[in-house]
């Protein structure tokens, strides 16, 4: 997949942002409303995607827009891929978009990815817990070739998650999805794959950080945690070793631009690297040019 040419004067990009319009409300159902819960969020259930892109802009940000497909495991109905590529297309100064597959659905899913490269759309997101799917099982082999054939990148949540957080059973979702270290195979046996992992991968966050240090294809996200509840080794790894490898993400609308960034200013980083967290490795990740 070629570069992408950005707008000169975006200063940051947000790698983790969903939807909130009709479309996510939809999709989310119950366990949404268990995610509001536990994250505390101010924002409305709906938010059209125009007024999403209006915020990004207004911040001179852009953003990556994430989709959602696990109608095999929840029930739910998926945010269609056709409805991001529109949101793309109608705000390309603004929105990069990532599509999903249900990796349950077999040849379907491989063949859904070849349409989400011809739709514009830059990438695949996936949310094992909530698809409920080992990353590293070899049945799913099948749409990472694709997806590293075609040049997109992929995110996968990692660690635990605030969907169907405090429910009873937490909903049937079982966090052992999220382990990062079920990654580390699918980046060894994928090297020209880019891989971010979304999140501090709390409770396994030392695991997640050996992962991004060994394989140069694993990028990690800084979203789904209010910053000031960072783990200690997470804040100093993004700080020195790490620096080249993480991204800004909020996870939006469950978390607001606003907390992150106050959040994240209270820990005094270099400017240097606070510029390569905010823009600059997501340029590398997701092969922007400005």
């Amino acid at each position: 997949m070629d570069a992408l040419k950005i707008p000169q004067d975006i200063v940051a990009i947000d790698v983790h942002v969903h939807p909130a319009s009709q479309e996510a409300a939809d999709s989310g159902g119950e366990y949404l409303q268990w995610a509001r819960r536990h994250f505390k969020t101010e924002v409305g259930s709906v938010v059209s995607l125009d007024a999403t892109a209006a915020m990004y802009r207004e911040q001179r940000m852009m953003c990556v827009l994430l989709g959602k497909d696990e109608r095999s495991n929840t029930g739910l109905p998926a945010i269609p891929n056709d409805v991001l590529a529109q949101a793309v297309k109608d705000h390309p100064d603004t929105f990069i978009g990532f599509g999903a597959v249900d990796p349950h659905l077999g040849k379907w899913a491989v063949h859904e990815v070849q349409r989400i490269a011809d739709l514009g759309l830059r990438g695949l997101k996936f949310q094992p817990i909530t698809q409920g799917f080992f990353p590293n099982d070899e049945a799913y082999y099948p749409i990472y070739e694709a997806a590293q054939s075609l040049g997109l990148t992929t995110l996968f949540h990692s660690g635990t998650t605030g969907i169907g957080a405090g429910a009873p059973g937490g909903m049937g979702l079982r966090l052992k999805y999220g382990r990062p270290i079920h990654l580390d195979d699918v980046a060894a046996d994928f090297p020209d794959l880019t891989i971010i992992a979304a999140h501090p991968g709390w409770p396994w966050t030392d695991e997640l950080l050996a992962i991004a240090v060994h394989k140069s294809n694993v990028f990690i996200d800084m979203s789904g945690w209010a910053p000031k509840h960072f783990p200690p080794l997470f804040v100093q790894y993004a700080r020195t070793v790490l620096q080249d490898k993480m991204l800004f993400g909020t996870d939006w609308p469950l978390l607001t631009i606003e907390r992150w960034q106050a959040e994240f200013a209270a820990y005094d980083f270099p400017a240097a690297v606070v510029k390569k967290i905010m823009l600059e490795n997501a340029k590398r990740a997701l092969r922007l040019e400005q």
